[in-house]
């Protein structure tokens, strides 16, 4: 586009109701440099810039565009081409990144799992729900260490409550508990790494590396 221009409409012209908002806008895409557009808030799409401009301001900057002569050069790519070519850059980087991205390998479970008695229902526990259990747990040696189930003759215990899956417990109890159903019975044996690991629980009677059999009652869960 040349470096001198001459007005389109003459100042009769616009300030009549011939000269729309619509045909402003058209005429500074054309005309107006990316600088001038973006200095007058005029780029982005036609009808957009339409609605949201007012008639005042479009012919202010009608004007500008004269006495600053900010014209479009032949070369030059409009601002809408520009955020076209960006949004298309970002969305074949986006692809790029989802094809060389490989998926997370799965985690082996650390414990193996034996149900004695079934559960009722469809569901099973989710991060975050909390559940009710009873439970007894033994060494290898078959060594007792912790029971909330009460010897017969005495006075029922209340069972475990605790939210699942927050690391409240350990972490092979998190994982056994989301395969539950309400009512069942299993027992799990949790191998150390899902366990008390190298360190153990001396105060609860556990050594380090021990793997664990539990028998665990998910009464119910919500």
């Amino acid at each position: 586009m040349s470096s001198e221009i001459t007005p389109k409409w003459t100042t009769e012209e616009l300030a009549g109701e011939g000269v729309s908002k619509k045909d402003l806008v058209s005429y500074l895409h054309e005309s107006g440099s990316n600088a001038f557009l973006l200095a007058h808030k005029l780029n982005g799409k036609l009808a957009s810039v339409v609605k949201t401009a007012k008639k005042p301001a479009l012919l202010a900057a009608y004007k500008n565009l004269f006495e600053t002569k900010q014209l479009r050069s032949s070369d030059e790519v409009s601002a809408t081409e520009i955020k076209q070519e960006k949004a298309a850059i970002a969305d074949s980087s986006e692809e790029q990144k989802a094809e060389t991205t490989e998926p997370a390998a799965a985690v082996e479970p650390k414990y193996t799992k034996r149900v004695i008695k079934k559960g009722t229902g469809f569901g099973c526990p989710a991060k975050g729900d909390r559940v009710s259990v009873y439970y007894s747990g033994w060494l290898e040696d078959g060594t007792l260490f912790d029971s909330n189930i009460t010897t017969k003759g005495r006075k029922p215990s209340s069972p475990l409550v605790f939210k699942v899956g927050m690391g409240t417990v350990i972490r092979g109890w998190d994982e056994v508990l989301m395969t539950m159903k309400k009512g069942e019975v299993a027992s799990v044996l949790i191998q150390p790494e899902w366990a008390y690991g190298q360190r153990g629980l001396s105060a609860g009677g556990i050594p380090p590396n021990a793997t664990l059999k539990f028998e665990i009652t998910l009464v119910q869960f919500d």
